[in-house]
């Protein structure tokens, strides 16, 4: 009969460790992983909350309201409404920032494209030339505007200065109530166009080359070979950077604020430039909310319409 080797005396009996389970780790990790993400995601969420989503909010509230700063509010439902579309401004407001994006998107979305199409075919100085064109964007907007305005200017400005050089006309850019609308959008496209151009830039480059190869084999030129590869083949990208120029244009204030103050006769007073009379000049902060009510619900439809119509012609092609 065999006997089992005896334990020592003092000594604690040991247990099997259980190896850890993989799976458990695995979510372990993945909780960790997800805290941490909204961790950092967290402090993005606060600054949306506190400076752009609660403003929003809070001028829906007040379009209902009349305030003033260190005042009580009072509820006078759609009064603010009513006095702003009577307001004679109102009109000359809405048409000038129609007129204002419809210039833009004629000039302001073909020369970025134009332009991106030249670069993409630099063989030297590439990157110079991307500099070039993205300089404006890196100008303080009320410096370059004012830039423009000194350029501008009917008696020394440079505008005309290079036209009395060349033996041509002057105009009054900017003082003339039919030609200070087309100048500001000059300005505009000016100082916005770069960014737009190197999006377009890299939406060239992402096109295969094949699809140009095969073109030139088939006898395209070059008009060709753009309407029939580079527009289908950047598709997407042209028609989101479409809506938000169309976005960008509607809210236009900069140029009408500093160069122009809304004349002459009213030729550049924008929706978001009178919004700014109405809050900071006539202190009617119930008006300028009900006024920019009426252009986020403009802004907020045409945006779903416009996204339902390219996705049901990216569905039917």
């Amino acid at each position: 009969m065999t006997k089992t080797a005896e334990r020592p005396a003092g000594t604690v009996p040991v247990r099997p460790v259980k190896a850890p389970s993989p799976a458990g780790d695995r979510g372990r990790r993945r909780l960790t992983d997800h805290l941490r993400a909204y961790g950092f995601l967290a402090g993005g969420l606060v600054c949306f909350a506190l400076f752009s989503w609660y403003p929003a909010l809070r001028a829906v509230v007040i379009a209902f309201q009349k305030y003033t700063p260190g005042s009580e509010a009072e509820w006078v439902g759609t009064a603010n409404f009513t006095r702003v579309l009577d307001d004679p401004e109102f009109g000359a407001a809405w048409r000038n920032t129609l007129t204002f994006t419809l210039l833009a998107l004629l000039l302001g979305f073909a020369v970025p494209f134009v332009l991106a199409l030249v670069l993409n075919e630099l063989r030297h100085a590439k990157a110079f030339f991307r500099v070039v064109v993205y300089l404006p964007v890196m100008i303080p907007p009320v410096v370059g505007a004012l830039l423009w305005k000194w350029f501008y200017d009917p008696g020394a400005g440079l505008a005309n200065e290079a036209l009395r050089l060349l033996h041509l006309p002057t105009s009054n850019w900017t003082n003339g109530a039919d030609t200070a609308l087309v100048s500001l959008v000059v300005v505009a496209t000016w100082a916005n166009m770069g960014g737009t151009v190197l999006i377009y830039l890299a939406a060239l480059q992402s096109v295969p080359g094949e699809l140009y190869e095969a073109a030139e084999l088939d006898g395209a030129n070059l008009i060709q070979r753009v309407r029939h590869v580079t527009i289908p083949q950047t598709r997407f990208v042209v028609l989101m950077l479409m809506l938000l120029q169309i976005i960008a244009t509607m809210q236009v204030f900069t140029e009408p604020f500093v160069i122009t103050g809304g004349g002459p006769e009213n030729s550049t007073v924008t929706v978001l430039y009178l919004i700014y009379k109405y809050a900071f000049l006539y202190n009617d902060f119930g008006g300028a909310c009900a006024l920019s009510v009426m252009l986020l619900a403009l802004l907020g439809l045409f945006s779903a319409g416009y996204l339902r119509l390219t996705r049901s012609g990216e569905e039917a092609a």
